[in-house]
């Protein structure tokens, strides 16, 4: 059975580009993150491939999956590096990011934040409240820099069809700029000196599925800069879908870049996946603590739980769940948990798995590279998991993060 060209099962047992999981998880333990950076370069070449007609800068989005492992292969790929905090941009530097080849996107920029991005040369900001510009207009001259480079993030007031809490693009979200403000600032640029207005950015959410309302969305942003001929970059975000599901059907993205490329031929193109990138690439090891019948319904509590992955409390979304190891056995519907104190620490509503699961059986919890350990924390004093990563040419595996203990909960404390 192949899951993907990383993730398959090999003499029934799942492995990681070849290297049995069970192997790694007896000397590292549960729960356990482990990466294919193999299938997360193949997943940036793809897309370098699928959009081969409009030729994109692409710029690897940070907030997906920061491990500074997977951050040195994409950025010794050829990766660019989308960035949403300073310390998004300080651990983008750290594995080997220049300055120049950084977008500093956010909502909330802190004047600190945009102090560091200017002194270490970022390359652009991707500017989302008219204050901002003021601010990176004064330190810009406070620092001597006298040309930075600007895009005014889009809101177009386009409903994409996705989860509402990863849908960004509509009226009243927190994100971008509308059509009149934008319009505003750039008839105005002559109040920033410092600042050189180069681009217009978009991004609508993630998980896009519609690919109409990105559509929609880029011809707003191409009206609106139309009659400023200085602006000649177009940042089409991320938002490229994944399958979480195993029978799940995407967008044809070849075809839809092939859509976009006739409006985009004249611009330098900006992309910023993350999911699509590494979600596929990632997978969480657990190991079942105990398994029971109550109200009808079979649970199998886990050692992974809404601490390590957020997503399934926080969006409902749905991670396929596999054993490790591979069998023949029937299988039932089964309600996976975790161990936390919350209602909402289900990792999977259900899923079918074996009838003879047991106690110290080992899981895989599929697509989980992208909002995964990013998002975990320590709730309930529980430190954070491990991670794994398969080396570039997939001769071997190495503990990338090692698991937190109880000492490192308190060490900032004492």
């Amino acid at each position: 059975m192949v899951l993907n060209t990383s993730i398959t099962y090999h003499d029934g047992q799942l492995t990681v580009d070849q290297h049995a999981i069970s192997t790694i998880i007896d000397e590292v333990g549960t729960p356990t993150y482990i990466y294919s950076l193999p299938r997360a370069l193949s997943n940036y070449a793809q897309i370098k491939a699928q959009f081969e007609a409009i030729q994109p800068h692409i710029h690897y989005s940070v907030k997906a999956n920061g491990n500074l492992a997977v951050l040195r292969a994409l950025i010794k790929a050829g990766a660019g590096v989308d960035v949403v905090s300073g310390g998004e941009f300080f651990r983008a530097l750290k594995a080997g990011a220049k300055g120049e080849d950084i977008v500093f996107a956010g909502v909330g920029k802190t004047p600190e934040d945009i102090r560091y991005a200017l002194e270490n040369g970022v390359g652009w900001f991707n500017v989302e409240n008219v204050d901002e510009l003021d601010i990176i207009n004064q330190q810009a001259q406070a620092a001597g820099v006298s040309s930075v480079k600007i895009a005014m993030r889009l809101n177009p007031d386009v409903k994409a069809n996705t989860h509402h809490h990863i849908a960004t693009g509509h009226g009243t979200a927190k994100f971008g700029l509308s059509v009149a403000i934008i319009r505003d600032i750039l008839q105005n640029q002559t109040k920033y000196a410092n600042l050189r207005f180069a681009g217009i950015h978009l991004h609508i959410g993630s998980q896009l599925q519609d690919t109409q309302a990105t559509l929609q969305a880029l011809q707003s942003a191409i009206d609106l800069i139309r009659p400023y001929p200085d602006i000649q970059t177009v940042n089409i975000g991320g938002g490229i879908p994944v399958a979480y599901r195993p029978d799940e059907q995407l967008p044809d993205i070849e075809q839809f870049a092939a859509l976009i490329a006739p409006t985009l031929q004249p611009y330098t193109v900006f992309m910023e996946p993350g999911r699509s990138i590494i979600a596929d690439a990632g997978v969480l090891i657990t190991r079942v603590l105990y398994v029971k019948e109550q109200a009808g319904q079979r649970i199998a509590i886990v050692d992974a739980s809404m601490t390590e992955l957020i997503r399934p409390a926080l969006y409902q979304a749905y991670h396929h769940i596999v054993p490790i190891k591979q069998t023949s056995a029937a299988t039932v519907p089964t309600q996976v948990v975790g161990p936390v104190c919350e209602s909402t620490d289900i990792l999977s509503q259900e899923v079918a798995l074996p009838i003879d699961l047991k106690h110290g059986d080992l899981l895989a919890i599929l697509t989980a590279g992208a909002y995964g350990m990013v998002m975990a924390s320590t709730y309930n004093a529980r430190p954070r998991p491990a991670e794994v990563v398969v080396d570039v040419d997939d001769s071997q595996w190495s503990i990338a993060r090692r698991r937190e203990t109880w000492d490192d909960l308190v060490k900032q404390e004492e």
